[in-house]
């Protein structure tokens, strides 16, 4: 009788959990769209429990702000990975935020880009909900740029494909998708490597989507220090144009290969943005640029992103290009031999005088926060 009694009441459990976290609401989508059936699984909280063998942490791939990631192996075989929710943990879900959580789910599920990562399914009945994605093996791009893999040597041509295949997947989010989808904290440690280390746009945390007749959503402000729009940050109005600045920060990253808040040629933390910009504006830029990439790439191509990576951090957001141009211009670089790239109208050397103007903030001015993974809210 005791264990009948558990049965019955670990089933309830599920059914309460399922109910709360929006599961009747997405079985509704799923009826009256049956093309949804066939992106969409339902997973059963013991297939998860079973895949990562109980949550074990030995099968922890990473931990944020956003939750824990799990890996984890079907019963046919096949990898995944487990992401639980942790901002949701111990709370109820408020009407508008289950149909906020069950739409994205739906629009995740349709996103179908060779460099986005493949929401493959859900499980709603845990206590809190649980994302499976497709496993991507080798790590983060952040890793790959500040790790020391003595095996593999990041060249100036891998780093140009890496970051024309980031490029190529947020146009596609922006602009190619059924609905335009802001990521919101694009940053290298968001960038998933492949087994042929091709780049993967993941942790759609704080993913917003929007009408198509919006050209921006106001929220409270959340990101991550070193990859976040000023212009966000002050207005709280997110754009598209505002993935297009986290963007340019990775491209700053692939270039000097340091961290956001780097300390490189000074005693203090300083901002690399801040750092870049100034080097551009003192044509000094191959004091600061990666050692590989200064001996391993085309001086023209070098130039050619440096300048692009400068518009993208535009201060002021309509002057920063689209993700489509940005796209546009890293494949014409990465196709021609010599570089040769649409170049950007405007006197480039007020442009960066503009911008520091408007941060009114000394270059080299030092930084207090010492963190670059830590989430801001």
């Amino acid at each position: 009788m005791y264990e009948v009694v558990k049965r019955r009441r670990n089933i309830l459990l599920k059914q309460k959990f399922f109910k709360r976290n929006g599961g009747l609401l997405l079985q509704q989508h799923l009826s009256s769209n049956t093309s949804y059936f066939e992106t969409i699984k339902m997973f059963t909280s013991k297939e998860i429990e079973k895949a990562t063998d109980y949550y074990n942490e030995n099968r922890i791939l990473g931990q944020g702000g956003q939750g824990t990631v799990y890996k984890g192996m079907l019963t046919d075989g096949s990898i995944v990975a487990v992401k639980k929710s942790r901002m949701e943990e111990g709370k109820k879900f408020g009407e508008k935020k289950v149909e906020q959580f069950i739409n994205e789910v739906i629009i995740l599920s349709q996103i179908n880009h060779r460099n986005v990562v493949k929401l493959l399914g859900c499980c709603l009945e845990a206590e809190t909900p649980l994302l499976v994605y497709e496993f991507i093996p080798n790590g983060t791009l952040y890793d790959l740029i500040h790790g020391q893999n003595e095996e593999l040597l990041l060249t100036w041509e891998m780093r140009l494909r890496i970051a024309t295949e980031i490029a190529n997947a947020l146009f596609y989010l922006h602009s190619a998708a059924s609905v335009s989808i802001y990521h919101r904290d694009i940053k290298s440690s968001n960038i998933l490597l492949d087994d042929k280390y091709k780049a993967k746009v993941s942790d759609f945390g704080t993913l917003r989507s929007i009408a198509l007749e919006q050209t921006h959503l106001t929220t409270r402000v959340q990101g991550t220090f070193g990859y976040m729009d000023p212009e966000y940050f002050r207005s709280n109005q997110f754009t598209e144009k505002s993935d297009v600045y986290s963007f340019g920060v990775v491209l700053v990253e692939l270039l000097i290969g340091e961290k956001p808040i780097t300390s490189k040629q000074s005693d203090e933390e300083i901002s690399l943005v801040s750092l870049f910009l100034l080097s551009m504006q003192e044509n000094s830029l191959s004091d600061i640029l990666d050692s590989k990439v200064a001996n391993d790439g085309l001086e023209k191509e070098i130039i050619a992103v440096a300048k692009l990576a400068k518009r993208c951090l535009n201060l002021n957001g309509k002057k920063r290009p689209t993700m489509e141009q940005v796209a546009m211009e890293l494949e014409l670089i990465k196709a021609s031999e010599e570089g040769n790239v649409i170049e950007g109208s405007g006197d480039e050397e007020s442009e960066i005088d503009d911008i520091f103007e408007s941060w009114d903030i000394n270059p080299s001015c030092s930084m207090t926060r010492s963190t670059t993974t830590d989430n801001l809210t």
